[in-house]
């Protein structure tokens, strides 16, 4: 028997969720705690559901609701259900470009030819069900259909490693680093690499892995500037580290920037002409994806 906690919560709140370890740190088998966006138009309306294999006490309800200002948490029994598989119900697979990334309960929807990813359902950001994440693959696949070559690549803020892993494989012999500022998220990449068969390490074809703020970390000052650099996390942090991007990348070199919404683009964008970039995409929909190319 499961029991499954929901609360809606902003897109902020649900991106600061801290580790299930840590917001539980008495249970043997932490509860699993998954965040969606049920409604695509409202971008700011998210959910949490916090899947218990055991029924929750007062103080475990009490320790939700603080994880959302404005909402009540509703608890569900669920009969004979598996939670950690309830905790990926609905979410379906992802087409973007050559790319398909699922969870491990779509194994076996793998397509032949596509480049497949297994993305668990997590605390971590960026597993392709977003259209921030879905648009930088597609962003991505387009860059090597046009015949771009990379050869140094940076995923800043790399949630759970999906587009570093997706660089590398489209870039085979490249290097690549990939940062978040959440240590887990870091944990979470780690833990993907493994299950993709995502070769960790400093030489070529292999990923390295640092948690840093925003550029700040001397392994990414070490191995600048990039001919890649990707950055799908928020407008207003894009907007504030447009200067250290620019700086980190090669001249010539591709930017692609995603997490924004279509009417933050503007401003994203000006950012970054103000230090020389020229825009060569700006994706369509309500979360645009932007490329860029360096001075």
């Amino acid at each position: 028997m499961s029991w499954r906690v929901t609360l809606a919560c902003t897109k902020a709140e649900a991106e600061a969720i801290p580790d299930s370890d840590d917001l539980f740190p008495d249970f043997d088998s932490p509860p699993v705690i998954v965040a969606d966006e049920p409604d695509p138009d409202k971008p700011n309306e998210w959910r949490l559901h916090v899947y218990f294999d055991r029924q929750p006490g007062w103080e475990e309800m009490k320790k939700i609701e603080q994880l959302a200002a404005e909402s009540d948490p509703v608890l569900e029994r669920l009969e004979d259900a598996d939670w950690v598989t309830l905790s990926q119900e609905g979410l379906e697979p992802i087409r973007a470009g050559r790319f398909f990334v699922h969870t491990p309960m779509h194994f076996k929807d793998r397509p032949e030819g596509a480049i497949c990813f297994e993305i668990d359902a997590g605390l971590a950001f960026g597993t392709g069900q977003h259209a921030t994440t879905a648009g930088c693959l597609a962003a991505l696949d387009r860059l090597e259909r046009e015949g771009r070559s990379f050869d140094n690549i940076a995923d800043i803020g790399t949630g759970t490693g999906l587009l570093a892993f997706a660089a590398l494989a489209l870039w085979p012999s490249a290097k690549a680093i990939a940062t978040d500022i959440d240590p887990v998220s870091i944990d979470v990449t780690r833990d993907n690499a493994a299950i993709n068969g995502v070769p960790l390490g400093m030489q070529a074809g292999e990923l390295l892995l640092a948690v840093a703020d925003g550029i700040d970390h001397p392994m990414i000052a070490a191995r600048a500037p990039y001919d890649l650099l990707i950055a799908n996390i928020l407008a207003g942090p894009l907007i504030e580290l447009a200067p250290d991007f620019v700086r980190a990348t090669a001249p010539g070199g591709t930017i692609i920037l995603a997490g924004l919404l279509d009417t933050q683009a503007d401003a994203v964008t000006a950012a970054y002409e103000a230090d020389g970039c020229t825009v060569v995409e700006r994706g369509p929909g309500e979360w645009t994806v932007i490329v860029l190319k360096a001075v």
